[in-house]
């Protein structure tokens, strides 16, 4: 078994790669005869420490992502869970400003982010008043059905 070279197809786990992204899917597998190919979307990690001139908000969400891996924001009162699965924006359009950032005031009702499933933006809003504490998502990053996305306090 660990004499036997296995041949990789690098087109391959690419086509694979860029599938789980369009469908927002965690994982797929193939098999062609012997050889099969899992790729799978593992566990987000935390944001790399922010530059020394890094604004304070960038910051504050690179602090509260960290904190994100340790705590299971599943049961949290102040969650605000995706309804969907897709591909979850924090801003409007590429380059603009998020609609929140950790330690924005929020309103009942107000954007927090969006979240695009089969070429339709669905806007979440936020479903209590107070204050963004984590912001658990990156732009632009795959999200599943029910999985946490802000917490608001």
């Amino acid at each position: 078994m660990f004499g036997k070279k296995i041949e990789v197809d690098p087109a391959l786990i690419r086509s694979l790669a860029d599938m789980l992204n369009e469908t927002g899917l965690t994982e797929i597998e193939v098999q062609s005869g012997s050889q099969r190919v899992r790729v799978s979307r593992g566990a987000m990690v935390a944001a790399a420490p922010a530059a020394a001139a890094a604004p304070a908000s960038a910051a504050s969400r690179a602090v509260a992502m960290a904190e994100a891996t340790e705590v299971n924001f599943s049961n949290h009162p102040g969650a605000v869970t995706s309804p969907m699965v897709g591909t979850a924006y924090r801003a409007p359009e590429p380059g603009a400003r998020p609609f929140v950032d950790v330690g924005d005031v929020v309103k009942v009702g107000q954007t927090l982010l969006i979240v695009e499933a089969m070429k339709t933006m669905n806007a979440i809003p936020a479903t209590k008043a107070g204050k963004v504490t984590h912001v658990l998502i990156d732009d632009g990053q795959p999200v599943e059905f029910g999985q946490p996305l802000v917490v608001v306090e």
